[in-house]
């Protein structure tokens, strides 16, 4: 028999499983790159504004940082992918990486492919067939992704261009994760290990453009160049890197047992303490470690911000560039404007981790690993407490630690850093209500309608999308309305919205209500 036995199988059977989620992240990415290239244009409509706009942009090292340069600012097509070259293929990266995770070490830690491989099945299907999908996942992404701006009217070279970018930035996380899920017995570390290659690739393209962006698939992605000049030889780094990639995790595949990882599980401690006699215990213990890292992270965002953002003010000399800040999410100062859209990018981003720990849970459900639990002295309503204990506290603390370090950053500058703290702390956690209500959504769906807990994550689509470009696509108000985010006021700056954050937070305690209920009366997945 084969080690490619099987393939196809698994292939066709991968296609079903992504049915819903890998068509509509490629919808939304190309509805979003071609809505955001036709309100580029709309914006700038002589070349002059445009030239102005771009040279600003660039000499500005917040928004280099962030968003990448504008390498020809004589060019719309440029202008008008500044957000989505680099950010995009992050996002495109995010999605690969899940569904090779999800296909490999998610189904070998379920126990699904040990029963497989007893059959008809090579010892390298599984990892083929995750691979082949998440390659036609990336190939339709691309061509929908070019269509889409050709269709806006931008140039088919750079169109292509920035597909091919997203397409190979896609698959060169993909075979990360292929990486990964050989190293790894857990799917959560799997998924953990690869999602910080790809938080240290975003920030060696950020750190600037001489050098280690080229270390950086995201950083390829962008070294293309779509819409100025295109480099078409540097779409052979990441496909090499790619294939080199692939090639190791087959020999690291031939190198364990089914279900086992090449990194050694380390050993627990002799005796369990007092932490571990209860299910909250358990839960801090597994999850301490994704906590700690996740705030660090984010302290780590938030003193970069605090240092970049003073530069901003430069916009004050473009009045173009200036509108276009403050309608992605800020008023008065420029600099005040910087801040509210970044903390509003990072609460969105901390909304997921809180969803991740309804969406765990279910997991452990479906794996029929709730079951022993609630056969001991563990109740239903502990349980699910546990876990919304971790879902807010793993958005909250984060987000404290973003407006700390922010604040320290900008006080160090000011010299006022009690002040700055102060405020910048206060307009990071003034996202929380809104992360609350997808949380609380989150565990209604997983309490009411658990078979439907997918869906929380087109809703986080849609307002990504929403919120990055609603205003600049000319969206109606009440669909912009059905975001929590929308209603949250623009701290700092703005204290307007203020009376929202109450009902917010009603809304976001009914919803967690309504799925404790739920999951307190219906059955449990068997």
């Amino acid at each position: 028999m084969s080690t490619m036995t099987g393939t196809g199988v698994l292939f066709r059977l991968a296609l079903r499983r992504e049915r819903l989620r890998v068509p509509l992240w490629t919808l939304a990415c190309a509805a979003t790159t071609a809505g955001a290239a036709a309100a580029t244009a709309d914006l700038y409509p002589s070349q002059r504004e445009l030239t102005v706009f771009a040279e600003a942009v660039n000499a500005v090292p917040a928004l280099v940082a962030f968003y990448g340069r504008i390498y020809d600012p004589t060019s719309l097509g440029a202008a008008a992918v500044l957000k989505l070259t680099g950010f995009g293929a992050a996002l495109v990266a995010l999605l690969i990486i899940i569904m090779v995770i999800r296909h490999t070490r998610a189904e070998e830690e379920s126990g699904r492919l040990d029963l497989l491989g007893s059959g008809v099945l090579g010892r390298h299907a599984s990892l083929a067939a995750a691979l082949a999908v998440t390659a036609v996942t990336g190939l339709v992404l691309g061509i929908l992704t070019a269509g889409g701006l050709v269709a806006a009217g931008l140039p088919l070279a750079g169109s292509v261009a920035l597909g091919a970018g997203w397409m190979t930035a896609g698959w060169a996380f993909g075979a990360i994760a292929a990486v990964t899920a050989q190293l790894c017995r857990s799917t959560r570390l799997a998924t953990g290990i690869a999602g910080a290659v790809l938080g240290l690739a975003y920030l060696l393209r950020a750190i600037g453009d001489s050098g280690p962006e080229w270390l950086s698939p995201i950083g390829w992605a962008q070294q293309i160049r779509p819409f100025a000049g295109e480099r078409w030889w540097v779409v052979a780094i990441p496909l090499a890197f790619a294939s080199v990639l692939v090639l190791i995790a087959v020999r690291l595949s031939d190198r364990r047992d089914i279900g086992a990882g090449l990194l050694a599980d380390r050993a627990g401690p002799a005796h369990a303490g007092r932490g571990l006699r209860s299910s909250g215990g358990l839960l801090w213990r597994l999850n301490r470690a994704g906590l700690l890292a996740w705030t660090a992270v984010y302290l780590v965002l938030g003193l970069v911000i605090g240092n970049l953002a003073n530069g901003i003010g430069k916009f004050l000399d473009n009045p173009r560039a200036e509108q276009l800040i403050l309608a992605l999410g800020g008023e008065k100062a420029l600099s005040d404007a910087f801040f509210a859209l970044e903390f509003g990018v990072a609460g969105v981003v901390a909304a997921v981790y809180g969803m991740s720990a309804l969406t765990h849970l279910h997991a452990e459900e479906e794996a029929l690993r709730v079951d022993p639990l609630l056969t001991s002295s563990v109740s239903r309503t502990r349980l699910l407490t546990g876990y919304l204990v971790l879902a807010i506290a793993g958005s909250a603390l984060p987000m404290l630690a973003a407006g700390l370090g922010a604040g320290l950053a900008a006080g160090l500058q000011t010299g006022r850093p009690g002040a700055e703290i102060g405020r910048l702390t206060a307009a990071a956690l003034v996202q929380l209500p809104a992360v609350w209500v997808l949380a609380g959504l989150a565990c209604a769906l997983f309490g009411l309608f658990p078979s439907k807990l997918g869906l929380i994550w087109v809703v986080l689509v849609a307002i990504v999308v929403v919120g990055e470009f609603g205003v600049l696509f000319g969206v109606p108000q009440v669909v912009l309305n059905l975001s929590p985010f929308t209603h949250l006021p623009n701290l700092p700056g703005s204290t307007e919205s203020m009376t929202s954050i109450p009902w917010l937070v009603l809304v976001a305690c009914a919803l967690l209500a309504a799925g404790v209920a739920g999951f307190r009366r219906r059955d449990i997945a068997a």
